[in-house]
């Protein structure tokens, strides 16, 4: 064995894995300036998935920052080979997709307006435009395409072993034929990386094992949910008419793709029924292995292929590929410091696009190893997304073989899954149902989406246009806006802060004041260094030495490891996640304190429970947590129940409702009140990127005390500079515009950002979005009322209207309540 093989005994960072997402992590640690990484491989690089990857590099998401991180790659792959010495295969000669149908093609229109918002310069083309770029197909059937000309191919081991030439100049160690057995533990530290060949000891620990991760993250208690699942392509031998610049081509309404090679053509293609592997672990010696061809499972594609691209009938074929690849429950790729432990980071589950994703993705994870937090929001990818049901390999199995089944499938707006549930269920979803509640999920929760007259019409038809719910759920945006709805809220995620010092240790990590009265509900983020958001929740402190903490849904993991990692050491107070011991019921309207007081002794004037301020109310032998906030721009109250108490509290509010008009409501109201009213989101209108200041919620931030808190010293800084971007609402009229986020802002005829969140104001009667206006010399009141704005919908330009106060106001339409 040769001395660049030796196993050294101790490193700074170790990385478990040799295929394109380890050797681009360890390449860029090592550009870095980071001493002492030691990339460990099982058997030889690219051995594992790698070696037989299909190579197809697109760059266009429905995030913007996993489409930068994409586009990183691109330009990483454009210059490695010159860096290196070493061949890439890189060919930037485009992408074609097409479409087949009109709700295809406004699919893709709608992806050109998303790759205009995030800078990439994708053209629409006619039938016959794409054939002249792509000479060998038939266009009978054709309505459209787009085509991106930075996109493009590459061999995917060979720019690996580019990256690992890289590395290692850079100082980078890599050792093959070394087998990770466990890890040594020290609470929830990793001290050691244990090999057949000995441990080495470290300070961290990256996990790019392809199909093996999820393997190897049970060995160092991290849950990586992801499985293997066969994928199939073909090489044919060379053809009539295919140029060695013939673009990448993704042909979806067939559920296939195309590129060039060698004068002849990869085709493969993504199957409605995937065939899952090693459900049992991965046999031992499964290297630069493929599996047996399945040409019985392949026909139907080859069918669909043979269609598009008649050539294919009569060419021969060089090889048939079955390689198994890891996939995950959502289709995006997982990265980040692994909640369960504090210095094991994971770069897995890249869904097929590994090799479009690898450049992008391994600086990415490098940067958040080496400085402790990634480069930008990468919320989309974020390890953080998943949950309890996460943990069951079977669910993750079942829910990832959906996601593989959809991959080519029309990307529907607000289309749900539909394996694995129902999962996590509220104590009223038998009862919703019972009464037409059409239901979602997220992170497993069932959750009422919208509610139909008819429990039997309770299913969503997806389309472009107005949905079939469009009009029930106008009826609930009214009853919350004119009466009183209830809205089944339970899936928040909500923590306890106990302990002698918990408001000093909340006190340091948020950015609003939280040491106030027993009582008071405190609306406020919690920031990184750069002030950017990383929480957004209420903290309503319950007693003196207790907080309670409600916050989004799908954040539950997040917020929570969150708040963990960054709770002061030196303070006396513990984090528990109280989710399942509470129910929320939702009460909301102008009749709400009305029907409410009805049932309750406690005085619900406004003198005597007044906004932001929590109290308990004895209500059907419950013991309810009463907090007066508002996301819909209504009175109103959460009430947080006991889970044993809440079908006896719904009850009683339903039958008091009577009088008042109740109507049970759901989560697409929800969506379009807010939207009026202006409130922020989550992980669309907010998040890391973003600051307070930013997104018009400076009045969240303490600035007036002494208080030290992360992100305040951001924020003092921020405020003496011209903010490069600033949150505003857009309106658009007319039923026939249908706004869904990510449409184009165009200021003056210039390109300055694009739509966060949209929807339609029932009340308003107007289409609603809200995006950030960019520019990097200085966005304020006068330079956004200055402009006049166009959004880009779908390919075309339509007129909105700017504003910077929120759109609806109940005390400008009622009396004050």
């Amino acid at each position: 064995m040769n001395d660049r093989n030796q196993l050294p005994r101790d490193a700074r960072i170790v990385i478990v894995g040799g295929g394109i997402i380890g050797c681009s992590t360890a390449y860029h640690l090592a550009k870095m300036g980071v001493n002492d990484v030691v990339l460990l491989e099982q058997h030889r690089l690219t051995s594992g998935s790698t070696f037989h990857a299909a190579g197809l590099v697109g760059q266009l998401r429905t995030n913007a920052n996993i489409t930068q991180l994409l586009g990183y790659s691109v330009e990483l792959y454009r210059t490695l080979e010159a860096e290196t010495g070493l061949a890439t295969g890189w060919k930037m000669n485009g992408g074609l997709r097409l479409a087949c149908n009109e709700d295809r093609w406004t699919e893709v229109r709608r992806q050109a307006t998303t790759a205009h918002s995030f800078g990439l310069d994708m053209h629409l083309l006619s039938p016959r435009e794409a054939q002249e770029i792509w000479p060998v197909m038939q266009i009978d059937d054709l309505v459209g395409a787009a085509f991106l000309p930075t996109d493009g191919q590459a061999n995917p081991s060979d720019i690996t072993q580019s990256l690992a030439s890289g590395a290692r100049k850079a100082g980078a160690r890599i050792v093959e034929e070394t087998r990770v057995t466990g890890f040594e533990l020290d609470g929830d530290v990793v001290r050691a990386v244990q090999t057949d060949r000995g441990d080495i000891r470290c300070e961290r620990v990256v996990i790019c094992g392809g199909q093996w991760s999820r393997a190897l993250g049970q060995l160092a208690g991290v849950n990586i949910p992801l499985v293997s699942v066969q994928h199939q392509y073909l090489v044919t031998e060379k053809i009539d008419g295919v140029p060695p610049e013939l673009p990448t081509l993704r042909d979806p309404d067939r559920l296939t793709y195309f590129k060039e090679d060698v004068g002849g053509l990869v085709m493969g293609g993504y199957e409605p029924n995937p065939i899952p592997w090693a459900e049992n672990g991965i046999p031992d010696g499964f290297h630069f292995t493929l599996l047996d061809n399945d040409w019985d499972h392949f026909e139907p594609l080859l069918e669909q292929a043979i269609a598009r691209v008649p050539a294919l009938a009569e060419a021969g074929i060089r090889q048939m590929y079955n390689g198994p690849e890891s996939f995950t429950p959502d289709g995006n790729f997982i990265l980040g410091l692994a909640p369960e432990r504090d210095n094991v980071f994971v770069g897995a589950g890249f869904n097929a696009f590994g090799i479009a994703s690898g450049g992008g993705a391994g600086m990415a994870l490098a940067e958040w190893v080496h400085k402790g937090e990634p480069p930008f929001d990468l919320w989309p990818v974020d390890i953080r997304r998943f949950g309890k049901p996460h943990a069951d390999v079977d669910w993750v199995r079942r829910r990832t073989l959906e996601a593989y089944a959809r991959h080519y499938t029309m990307a529907w707006p607000h289309e749900e899954n539909r394996s694995c549930r129902p999962c996590r269920r509220s104590p009223l979803y038998e009862m919703l149902g019972k009464q037409g509640a059409s239901f979602g999920e997220k992170l497993g929760w069932e959750r009422p989406n919208w509610f139909a007259a008819r429990p039997a019409d309770a299913v969503d038809e997806y389309g472009f246009g107005r949905q079939n719910w469009f009009d029930a759920v106008g009826a609930e945006h009214r009853a919350a806006r004119e009466r009183v709805a209830l809205f089944d809220q339970s899936s928040f995620a909500k923590y306890r802060v106990r302990g002698p010092d918990a408001a000093r240790a909340l006190g340091g990590i948020c950015a609003n004041r939280v040491d106030v009265a027993p009582g008071r509900v405190v609306y406020t983020q919690m920031l990184n260094h750069r002030g950017g958001i990383e929480c957004d929740l209420t903290v309503t402190r319950v007693a003196a030495d207790e907080f309670y903490l409600v916050t989004g849904t799908g954040f539950a993991t997040h917020d929570f490891d969150w708040i963990r990692r960054h709770l002061p050491a030196d303070c006396d107070a513990r984090l528990d996640d109280v989710t399942s011991a509470w129910a929320v019921l939702t009460l909301m309207g102008p009749r709400s304190r009305e029907l409410l007081q009805s049932l309750v002794r406690t005085d619900l004037a406004n003198d005597a429970f007044a906004f932001a301020t929590m109290q308990t109310l004895a209500l059907e032998g419950a013991a309810v947590r009463a907090l007066r906030v508002s996301y819909v721009g209504e009175l109103g109250w959460e009430l947080h129940v006991p889970v044993e108490f809440a079908a006896v509290v719904y009850e009683s509010l339903m039958r008091a409702g009577e009088a008042h008009g109740i109507a049970n409501a759901g989560y697409r109201a929800i969506e379009s009140l807010r939207l009026e009213k202006g409130y922020r989101a989550w992980g669309a209108d907010i998040g890391p990127d973003y600051t307070p200041l930013e997104a018009g919620l400076g009045w969240a931030v303490d600035l007036k005390s002494e208080r030290v808190f992360i992100g305040r010293d951001a924020i003092l800084a921020q405020r003496e500079r011209p903010l490069a971007k600033v949150l505003a609402t857009f309106t658009v009229p007319g039923r026939d515009t249908v706004l869904l986020g990510r449409e184009t802002i165009y200021r003056d005829n210039e390109r300055v950002g694009w739509l966060a969140s949209a929807g339609w104001g029932y009340t308003l009667e107007t289409n609603i979005g809200l995006g950030y206006v960019r520019d990097r010399r200085g966005v304020d009141r006068e330079y956004l009322q200055a402009g006049s704005y166009e959004l880009e919908v779908a390919g075309e330009r339509v007129a909105c209207e700017l504003h910077l106060e929120p759109l609806y106001d109940p005390k400008m339409c009622k009396p004050k309540n």
